[in-house]
């Protein structure tokens, strides 16, 4: 071949080249914007109701059309972004896609051109009523002092953890009638987070609000099944789930004096195995007047829910209802002994350095076990005792800040008080409207549209469980108002956790296309199965870092990483499952009452 004709061919090789190489980069180019979509767009991964309102938000914040398509692509509703009147933490506005009106069931993909198609989700009836029921069946794997059965397990069946029969009372909890070093039996409960101790002030509000799930929508928590052992015995499941924990809590109760033990745990936290391979030494700690409270507001509730089924659970009711008297006895004698862990630790020995879930303040606590003890014993000196309104606050429920579980219960239990009302039930009542008020005022002006993004200071520790609490509180106002623009701004929550937010993730163990898969959770970490226990709701954002590991992100609602190392956001915990719970759960009994949007 000529040099000319090899010229000639090398150029029409290196057109023929050059062509197909900018095919591949245009179709990959194409590719990675639509795999970029399901970054670019967030939504609820789990769906959305056929007649409720449907958000997705698209973070480029460009305004373009949006499609809503089948899984095969085939176009279904357009509509236009808008732009968020805000931007979000780092300083972006984002794109906002609504598309309530479209209400036909299926399965569906949003596509923005230039973003991509977001991550798939269905629209249906009771579309959260899986997710919902694992937060629940949930608890069931946190269980102590029983093995968990393929046939109710599945895949995560382990051996028993941790029989709890044998547990010692340390020094800083002895009296004359139970020195240091006496064995008592103290089985059940559920493990408290990644760790596997039991912790009374966490139980507390843990298992009251599964109760209080229970006592606002009995009826649809009766058709609610968990496939637990205890299943078909004419007990609601949520409840059976609940007296597993309960029966434990019970054991904490010192019955010489009624005072209640801080928590039931070892020296220091166990390796990262299972439970049946941690056998370090058990101990019950201190008695406390938080503790001793909790304890009393969560069995004067459970007195009055059991007492609807005698047969049942034949004198239960009665026991639950003794024991919150005379714990509460027990904290009137002793109104302020803090559970000080460092200063224990000065004067006792073993050193304990599991968690403290310590707490200086117990007016609170006070105004809790009151409320709960007036509302099931109908005797106002239990509110005589205490000062119902210590301020204008009305602080969002945690663990060290229970002040609110209170009030939910006087308001919604005050047409039962006849004379012996509190005069402050009035105040209450406005109060709490007052502070849904607060809550979804702006919301819609936020880059997620969310009560949630409205505010830095909610990615703290936890910060998921905020968003849940949130919700609650939003719940209560309906219940209370029945007006249904509160039902949509718990929605909208419920929508935040599910994947409508600053990373992209459904921060629930096993739902949504992006959910956590490395839970600091000793259990998934130990069992060698590669999906986490299902229905956990991990931590979340919080740019703190306490546990030194670099998050991706410092932008409040992005500082998180899916990393079992990672307690600071990573973590799962009972507290923080109790009110997702009670979120989701909730808006399921309420859906047919979520307004339509036109």
């Amino acid at each position: 071949m000529s040099n000319k004709y090899l010229y000639s061919y090398g150029l029409a090789r290196g057109f023929l080249l050059a062509m197909v190489l900018a095919f591949f980069v245009q179709t990959s180019c194409a590719q990675q914007r639509e795999t970029n979509g399901e970054q670019q767009i967030r939504l609820n991964q789990v769906g959305f109701y056929p007649d409720a309102a449907k958000t997705a938000v698209v973070v480029s914040g460009k305004d373009s059309l949006f499609y809503i398509q089948t899984i095969n692509k085939k176009t279904v509703f357009k509509g236009i972004l808008k732009r968020s009147v805000k931007p979000d933490f780092a300083g972006n506005n984002t794109g906002i896609a609504e598309f309530g009106t479209y209400r036909k069931p299926g399965k569906y993909i949003l596509y923005v051109p230039g973003a991509g198609y977001s991550r798939p989700f269905e629209i249906k009836k009771a579309v959260h009523r899986d997710v919902a029921g694992a937060s629940i069946k949930a608890y069931y794997y946190m269980r102590a002092s029983i093995p968990l059965e393929e046939k109710y397990a599945g895949k995560w069946h382990r051996a028993e953890g941790h029989p709890d029969t044998n547990v010692l009372v340390h020094p800083s909890a002895a009296t004359d009638k139970r020195s240091a070093g006496t064995v008592i039996s103290s089985p059940r409960g559920w493990y408290d987070a990644g760790d596997y101790n039991k912790y009374v002030v966490n139980s507390g509000i843990s298992t009251s609000t599964l109760l209080s799930l229970y006592e606002d929508f009995p009826a649809y928590m009766g058709s609610v099944k968990l496939n637990i052992p205890e299943s078909g015995n004419n007990i609601p499941d949520i409840l059976n789930e609940v007296l597993w924990n309960l029966r434990w809590m019970l054991t904490m109760q010192d019955p010489n004096d009624g005072g209640v033990y801080h928590k039931l745990t070892n020296a220091a936290f166990d390796k990262f195995e299972m439970p049946d391979k941690a056998t370090a030494p058990r101990y019950v700690v201190q008695k406390g007047t938080a503790a001793t409270l909790d304890f009393a507001a969560v069995m004067a509730q459970s007195g009055r829910i059991f007492s609807k089924f005698p047969k049942e659970l034949p004198g239960l009711a009665d026991s639950c209802l003794n024991a919150a008297k005379t714990a509460w006895a027990w904290a009137a004698k002793n109104p302020d002994i803090a559970y000080n862990q460092e200063a224990m630790n000065q004067k006792f020995s073993p050193r304990i350095t599991t968690g403290a879930y310590g707490d200086r303040n117990f007016s609170d606590e006070f105004i809790w076990a009151a409320s709960e003890l007036f509302v099931s014993t109908q005797n106002p000196d239990y509110l005589k005792q205490i000062n119902l309104l210590p301020d204008n606050n009305m602080p969002i429920p945690s663990w060290g800040q229970v002040r609110l579980l209170g009030y939910y219960t006087l308001i919604k239990n005050s047409s039962s008080f006849g004379e012996n009302a509190p005069k402050e039930i009035p105040e209450l009542k406005k109060r709490l409207l007052g502070l849904a008020d607060d809550l979804i005022k702006g919301a819609d002006e936020t880059a997620y549209q969310t009560v949630m993004d409205k505010s830095a200071r909610n990615f703290n520790w936890g910060s998921n469980s905020n968003a849940a609490n949130q919700g609650v509180v939003l719940i209560q106002a309906y219940k209370l108002s029945n007006d249904a623009r509160y039902l949509r701004y718990a929605l909208d929550n419920l929508d935040y956790i599910l994947g409508r937010n600053g990373t992209g993730y459904a921060y629930v163990t096993g739902y949504g296309s992006r959910s956590p898969m490395h839970p600091h959770h000793r259990p998934s970490f130990a069992d060698g199965v590669v999906d986490p226990v299902p229905g956990l709701l991990v931590g979340g954002p919080n740019p703190g870092m306490q546990d030194h590991i670099k998050v991706p992100s410092t932008v409040p609602d992005e500082a998180y990483i899916d990393d079992d190392r990672a307690y600071a956001v990573n973590e799962i915990a009972i507290n923080w499952n109790a009110p997702f719970a009670y979120l989701a759960n909730a808006i399921e009994a309420l859906q047919d009452k979520l307004k339509p949007v036109n």
